[in-house]
């Protein structure tokens, strides 16, 4: 090997280490933009089955039925933004600094009560919150708001994007599926357009069982907030049904939203005659929703969507949040389920692949 060969072969290393750090930066670039495709990919999915059943079933044209499931997309999100203005309002109402005096008040009455009711049991552990500066604690509260507005702009953009993306994904479906193909070696097309096929199938049901899942531990919840006198009860169960969408971490976080919004609806009142009552018995409708859902609505879906074990949904769980922290619990069943159906359709005769693919 000459010194001319060993300089080539510096450079080509150069080269190609120089390619990936600018691919590299410009994907960090356009981090929005992909966040908007990956958006736009996952509703085109949910909404295959609603367009298909409009086309075939009801004979309406392509376009026309796209336009309908945007519509039924939209409406449904100005719905859900409906349901939380009454919560927005009166959280603000509360957290204002117009109010901050009185929900002060408020708070120290429930604590007094709650150290008299300890005391009362010879428990003394929330002695050293008697003095506590809640005054302190609402001093970010007006930065808070003001890091809204602006987000809320970011998040207007980000929102057309993803319904102008959508648009087109759900009006032409091999739309996605042929900017997949073109990266695609033209003698592996066959497959992947095959993989591609099955993923679709496979992930649409999967969301649309997901769907499904919200909205039983939202009537759940909402039932159990409603026997029990709680205000915005129908926003609170959305809250946290909605975030059961994260594993295993979603539900605890929920918990504790619910433990804390249904104790400060109660504030003003004796905390050992209705406060504590009450927010034990919504926790106790809660454990009941989440034993429904571990028990029944996840694998359930989990078995018909994805035709994965649930002890093997529970590994890859753990390895995604442990590789890429909440966003890996969310997208890894999706995620592995498409690498499924790809290691099936092209190493078909591997041991490994032939005892994880059995079912698909």
């Amino acid at each position: 090997m000459t010194s001319k060969d060993i300089s080539k072969g510096i450079l080509r290393a150069v080269a190609i280490l120089l390619g990936i750090a600018l691919l590299g930066y410009f994907l960090y670039a356009v981090e929005s933009v992909i966040v908007y495709i990956i958006i736009a990919s996952v509703l085109t999915l949910i909404a295959r089955p609603i367009i298909r059943f409009l086309k075939l079933k009801l004979k309406i044209p392509n376009t026309v039925a796209v336009i309908i499931t945007m519509l039924l997309f939209v409406s449904l999100l100005a719905g859900l933004i409906g349901m939380f203005i009454p919560l927005i309002i009166e959280q603000g109402e509360s957290l204002s600094l117009l109010q901050t005096d009185k929900l002060q008040q408020n708070l120290q009455n429930v604590l007094q009560q709650v150290t008299q009711y300890f005391k009362s049991k010879d428990i003394n552990l929330l002695n050293e919150l008697k003095n506590f500066d809640f005054s302190s604690s609402f001093q970010a509260i007006p930065n808070l708001l003001n890091s809204f507005v602006g987000v809320l702009g970011t998040l207007s953009v980000g929102l057309f994007s993803v319904l102008f993306i959508s648009f087109f994904f759900m009006k032409d479906s091999d739309l996605l599926k042929n900017a997949v193909l073109t990266i695609i070696p033209e003698k592996s097309e066959n497959k992947f357009s095959v993989s591609i096929e099955k993923i679709n199938d496979l992930l649409s049901r999967y969301f649309i069982g997901l769907f499904l899942q919200i909205s039983i531990l939202f009537v759940l919840y909402t039932i159990t907030l409603l026997i029990c006198g709680i205000s915005n009860a129908v926003v609170i169960a959305f809250l946290c049904a909605l975030l059961n969408l994260i594993p295993y971490i979603g539900p605890m976080i929920g918990a504790v939203l619910m433990f804390f919004l249904s104790m400060t609806s109660n504030l003003g009142n004796d905390f050992q005659t209705v406060i504590l009552p009450t927010t034990l018995y919504v926790m106790l409708g809660y454990l009941i929703a989440q034993l429904v859902d571990n028990f029944f609505s996840q694998p359930y879906i989990f078995s018909k969507t994805t035709k994965s074990h649930p002890l093997e949904i529970f590994l890859i769980i753990i390895i995604g949040g442990l590789l890429f922290g909440v966003v890996g619990m969310i997208t890894a069943v999706p995620t592995y389920t498409a690498i499924k159906v790809i290691l099936k359709e092209f190493l078909s005769e591997n041991r490994i692949v032939k005892s994880l693919t059995k079912d698909l």
